[in-house]
């Protein structure tokens, strides 16, 4: 399955999340997108609970079901800590959303392309890759030619708080993983559990 490239303001609306973290998307139509959104009354089976928690942790990071399926078997071979929190931990530790959380791109789309390009470096390399796993203390940096890059320049004015998991240098314009995130300092809009039993009936 390939990665979703429609209208993200849409799929905030079907999940009742802002995806952006704006809360543009829900302030004029808070309701589901379609005909019947607005009056759609339904009663939502556990199942489809369950895939509404995946979906929206899905299409918050960004990544295509494969590459999703993937992380959660993965975090399932971590011997300490809980299955759900582990995978939340594994998503929050990409590159992309770590650029993304340090204030370099206001969206992760926007984080993700700046890696995919080549301006972003790990520890003094390059790394064009997105899912590239961070570990504590790695330094996350721009490449000197992509100092001055506009994008990045209004991100960093437009940031005003950054998680405390992360340290950054404004006048390098870099900033490291300090230590791996605890389970309340990440997405509060999601139940993870609902995540886990929703594979474990499909795996």
């Amino acid at each position: 399955m390939s990665r979703y490239t429609g209208p993200r303001w849409k799929q905030s609306r079907r999940l009742g999340l802002s995806l952006s973290g704006t809360g543009k998307e829900l302030a004029r139509r808070p309701y589901a997108p379609g005909d019947h959104g607005a009056n759609n009354r339904r009663k939502v089976s556990e199942y489809g609970q369950q895939l509404r928690e995946k979906q929206k942790l899905r299409w918050m990071y960004g990544l295509n079901e494969r590459q999703f399926r993937n992380l959660f078997v993965r975090a399932g071979k971590i011997t300490e800590g809980t299955h759900g929190e582990n995978f939340m931990i594994l998503l929050e530790t990409r590159l992309d959303n770590l650029v993304f959380r340090l204030g370099l791109a206001t969206t992760r789309p926007q984080a993700r392309q700046l890696v995919n390009h080549g301006h972003i470096l790990v520890d003094g390399k390059r790394v064009d890759i997105p899912s590239y796993e961070v570990k504590p203390g790695q330094v996350i940096g721009l490449r000197e030619r992509s100092q001055n890059l506009t994008i990045v320049n209004e991100a960093i004015e437009a940031t005003v708080s950054r998680p405390a998991y992360v340290t950054f240098d404004d006048n390098k314009k870099e900033g490291s993983l300090v230590r791996l995130p605890q389970r309340d300092e990440l997405e509060p809009e999601v139940d993870e559990a609902l995540v886990v039993e929703y594979y474990n009936q499909i795996l």
